[in-house]
């Protein structure tokens, strides 16, 4: 209960900071920290964090012990190569995705791999952020996509298919993305599929990034469906640049049909020009003959049975590029799902007026609030016998005093320093002048103080609900709104708790 063990303490730490900035700095194996890369898309990926490891223990956590709720669904993958869906002591969603000993033997070749890929940055994949190597454990942490995988929408649907628009959506994107990677020296994609392709929180379609890893040890390269599998890696095992695109033109038939058809059965429906009979009936006719043609026609030249026949990732963006007849159409809307957003959830307790001034952050209400309590929760939490009262003890009280006029006065600067003499003597503590000088850091702009002063005056009275409170308004300054949430409902309840007390 509560946060005087809380995760925000040690991410904030100065020195685990410091210590984070020089790794990312000097990752392992002298590999220098990924820069943004080039983006033909021209996109911005601000809120992409850079490359890192990360630890076991993190991992687990995050995981929830890597436990089977946590797989994510329509992964496409078997065991051991698991993926998990994660959560951050930050808050942020991750994927994980696990790796066998045998898979990776050589723990440097895997994190040399890793932070290959994880130079990379784009808006078309699903980036990789990081990875873990511990002992036998060989680990993989993407961005997490909440909107499932093509294979979901495409082959599983429950509401609605696909519209056409969209599937176009899907092909140009997974083509900006391979060209891309194509571009920055990561041309071999493994086992490029629909359980490849997931969706953003936005509904837009992103290429898993774990397909760029040279897993090809494990015999998964790809799928064990050989009518599927690119003709040249039947020959020799080997993944090209053309196998990429042999798998690409398989996409896009899934794209097409809505159903896995065998690429010899359609080249020759498409040779027998029946093209209407390869097209997926849940579309009803609502496509474009032109463009369908144009995907078809696409989608024989990808499947050519010599490499050298087959386009290149930029002649696959060339070509679908002026198909993408809906640009503004945002993706979640043809997708047929809700915008993803994190709402933070309902408060389980009715909130007192102090409750209320802090889900509204109304921090001139909550000022009035203090004022107006004093020192009335500070009973008990000190007893001091008759010799304690020492000119040192008399100065410390003069200085809260000092620190409760300027409080008043809502002079809060003068008020931090005359509580902070007060706090630093140390011989009483005060949980009020905790809240309140937390309320003068968040009134000055401190959040991070603020959180940090709550949090000490929950440690003094841990079943004072003002502190839980405080801490709830410093947590949503600092745009964690989960857990502020969370904390102004525990607050509430402590609250409640009292009043069926009697206190």
């Amino acid at each position: 209960m509560g946060c005087c063990g809380s995760s925000f303490l040690t991410e904030t730490h100065p020195e685990k900071e410091n210590q984070q900035n020089q790794h990312n700095q000097n990752p392992p194996f002298n590999h220098p920290t990924p820069s943004g890369g080039s983006d033909p898309a021209g996109a911005a990926l601000g809120g992409v964090p850079p490359f890192s490891e990360f630890s076991l223990s993190d991992l687990r956590a995050a995981t929830n012990n890597f436990s089977s709720d946590f797989i994510v669904s329509e992964s496409g993958e078997k065991a051991p190569n698991l993926v998990y869906k994660g959560r951050l002591q930050n808050r942020r969603w991750i994927a994980v995705k696990k790796f066998t000993k045998m898979a990776w033997p050589d723990p440097k070749q895997f994190a040399e791999e890793a932070w290959g890929v994880g130079k990379l940055r784009h808006r078309r994949l699903a980036n990789l952020i990081g990875y873990c190597c511990d002992g036998d454990e060989r680990l993989l942490v993407a961005e997490y996509m909440p909107n499932d995988t093509l294979a979901k929408h495409l082959f599983h649907w429950e509401n609605q298919t696909i519209e056409w628009a969209m599937r176009l959506r899907v092909a140009l994107y997974i083509a900006e993305a391979l060209e891309y990677c194509s571009t920055e020296g990561r041309p071999l994609y493994h086992d490029l599929n629909a359980y490849r392709v997931l969706f953003d929180e936005d509904g837009d379609p992103r290429l898993s990034c774990f397909g760029l890893m040279k897993n090809s040890r494990d015999g998964k390269s790809y799928s064990t469906n050989l009518a599927y599998t690119p003709p040249e890696y039947l020959r020799n095992g080997r993944v090209t640049p053309e196998s990429v695109v042999f798998s690409f033109g398989t996409v896009l038939l899934d794209l097409l049909s809505g159903k896995h058809i065998p690429p010899s059965h359609a080249l020759d429906m498409i040779r027998g020009k029946s093209i209407l009979l390869l097209m997926d009936s849940h579309l009803e006719g609502n496509f474009s003959t032109e463009e369908a043609t144009a995907v078809i026609g696409l989608a024989s030249r990808c499947l050519q049975y010599e490499p050298r026949e087959r386009p290149n990732p930029k002649n696959l963006v060339a070509t679908l590029s002026p198909l993408n007849t809906k640009p503004d159409a945002p993706s979640y809307v043809m997708l047929g799902i809700p915008k993803h957003e994190e709402a933070p959830p309902t408060p389980q307790h009715p909130l007192s007026p102090m409750g209320e001034a802090c889900s509204r952050m109304d921090l001139t209400a909550i000022h009035q609030i203090l004022v107006m309590t004093h020192y009335r929760d500070d009973e008990g939490t000190n007893e001091l016998s008759f010799q304690e009262w020492t000119q040192q003890m008399r100065d410390m009280l003069e200085a809260r005093k000092r620190g409760d006029f300027a409080f008043r006065d809502k002079d809060f600067k003068t008020a931090i320093d005359c509580y902070s003499q007060f706090i630093d003597v140390g011989t009483m503590i005060s949980p009020t002048v905790y809240a309140r000088r937390s309320l003068c850091y968040l009134l000055c702009d401190q959040p991070d103080a603020a959180l940090r002063d709550a949090m000490q005056a929950q440690c003094v009275n841990p079943e004072w609900p003002t502190a839980f409170y405080m801490q709830a308004v410093a947590l949503a300054k600092l745009d964690m709104h989960k857990d502020a949430a969370d904390m102004l409902n525990e607050a509430a309840g402590l609250e409640e708790k009292r009043q069926k007390g009697g206190r």
